[in-house]
């Protein structure tokens, strides 16, 4: 880690964040520590990201942790490859997550997620997504749906950015929770 972690915020606002993670997770999250911590304004833009996430998406919880799996898969981000894992609520999802690397053949995926995943990993590969697979997409998914697919793979990839370059690893949620 490049930024070494605070432990006694002097802001309120972190501090309060501090008590809901320990809440919520079990500990302080590390990206609170190292990156809010320094910059508490910067919190409330988050929660709103995250909070607009939740509210305003319409594609199922279970799609959205998916493909935010992915993406954190191909970006090489452990600390949100953790949070998806921790936000799994069936083992089926927490056994599609260790399956993503072969979502193309697996029995796991159905023909909506396998279009979905295949859009989100060539957007974020290539920044552009072939004819092809747009075309794909587009017989599973609403104009409406396919914004919102769009959107998520955008905001995944900034909160990976958010990260990787402080070198923010998992916080091991998974473990915590057992």
């Amino acid at each position: 880690m490049r930024l070494l972690p605070i432990e006694n915020p002097q802001s309120w606002t972190v501090r309060l964040a501090y008590w809901y993670s320990r809440r919520k997770f079990g500990k302080v999250l590390t990206t609170l520590k190292v990156l809010y911590a320094r910059k508490p304004d910067l919190i409330r833009p988050y929660a709103a990201l995250l909070g607009s996430e939740r509210k305003l998406l319409t594609l199922p919880a279970e799609l959205r942790i998916l493909l935010k799996a992915k993406i954190a898969s191909i970006n090489g981000c452990e600390f949100c490859i953790d949070i998806a894992r921790y936000s799994t609520n069936e083992m089926t999802t927490a056994n599609k997550i260790g399956a993503l690397d072969t979502y193309t053949t697996s029995p796991l995926f159905n023909l909506r997620e396998r279009a979905a995943i295949a859009f989100v990993e060539e957007a974020t590969k290539n920044r552009l997504v072939s004819d092809q697979t747009f075309e794909a997409l587009r017989t599973y998914f609403t104009e409406g749906e396919i914004v919102e697919l769009t959107w998520l793979n955008a905001m995944e990839n900034f909160l990976n950015l958010t990260t990787l370059p402080l070198g923010i690893g998992s916080d091991n949620l998974c473990e915590i929770r057992r």
